[in-house]
């Protein structure tokens, strides 16, 4: 059996695989991906997927299009001291990383909670920060929305009785729009076409991990969308808009309340702001009561032709 084979007969009976991390979803935003696994006997201890890409002649690995995050998997045993955890993570992502093709640019987002940071510099790695917030949903639905600020609270129950909140996946396009008016501000073009996004939703939905959800007044106009997907562990905010010709701050506030209580009923236990470090948006998922949260970009870029490449289209 090869990795890839093996590494999909863990994914379907292990609980705690990332959404992101899933083959289904790695089908769906690379054109090919792999895996590297860690084993100790019998047992299968860490795995690594990553993309197989090349560009214009170089090899690199690089966190796909509407991914996250991309990094080590361990997975570690039921009879495990809590002594021994930070080892045997340790041991799992250094034999992971060294299976890694030895390929000349990287840039690849690891998701928050690793702290192997020691083994990414021993491989040449440049290691970056950025940031998400993390809401732990263990609280009543209570105590999460006095966690919130007091403008977020009142902008909920406003919208509450100005807009309607449907799961309606056939709005994607309408959230494609938005998102693409917003970046036109910022001198910025999507990273990704609707085309790709089709093909993500129709992922997801197939296995029953994402739901599209619109805000609409009464009379069916569209105020703002969010995207979730999740997976056994976590919701994560994947994307969202606001319409551009209304005052919507509101309707967004209400959307991220309504995915926040549908993810505790689903029995998540952490909700990913997937915040950014934009200070705008940052201020505002900030707002919502959740824990700030690093994660760790590696990176290396030790192709001639793909420096050239990066100075000429800044």
């Amino acid at each position: 059996m090869s990795n890839k084979e093996v590494y999909k007969k863990v994914c379907s009976t292990r609980k705690g695989i990332p959404v992101f991390a899933q083959p289904w979803w790695l089908d769906a935003v690379c054109a090919r991906w792999d895996v590297v696994l860690s084993k100790k006997g019998e047992h299968i201890a860490g795995a690594w997927p990553y993309p197989v890409e090349k560009k214009i002649g170089v090899s690199m690995i690089r966190t796909p299009m509407l991914t996250p995050y991309l990094g080590p998997l361990v997975f570690f045993p039921h009879d495990l001291k809590e002594s021994n955890i930070d080892s045997y993570e340790h041991d799992t992502v250094a034999d992971l990383i060294k299976q890694l093709p030895n390929v000349p640019v990287w840039n690849l987002a690891i998701q928050p909670g690793l702290k192997q940071a020691g083994i990414f510099k021993s491989q040449k790695l440049t290691s970056q920060v950025q940031q998400t917030f993390l809401l732990e949903l263990n609280e009543d639905e209570e105590t999460l929305l006095t966690n919130m600020k007091d403008a977020v609270r009142r902008n909920i129950r406003i919208a509450e009785s100005e807009v309607t909140v449907t799961n309606s996946p056939e709005h994607l396009k309408d959230l494609y729009k938005f998102q693409k008016a917003t970046l036109a501000k910022k001198g910025k073009s999507p990273g990704c076409s609707l085309k790709d996004m089709k093909r993500i939703m129709d992922a997801a939905l197939a296995n029953n991990s994402t739901a599209l959800w619109v805000a609409k007044t009464p009379d069916k106009r569209i105020q703002a969308i969010v995207w979730s997907v999740w997976d056994d562990t976590t919701c994560y905010y994947f994307m969202g808009g606001q319409n551009p010709d209304t005052n919507s701050y509101r309707a967004m506030s209400l959307l991220l309340w309504h995915t926040m209580k549908l993810a505790k009923n689903r029995g998540n236990l952490i909700y990913d702001l997937e915040g950014s470090m934009d200070e705008g948006v940052e201020r505002f998922f900030r707002n919502f009561g959740g824990d700030r949260a690093l994660y760790i970009v590696l990176s290396k870029n030790r192709s001639v032709i793909w420096k050239l490449k990066k100075a000429i289209f800044k």
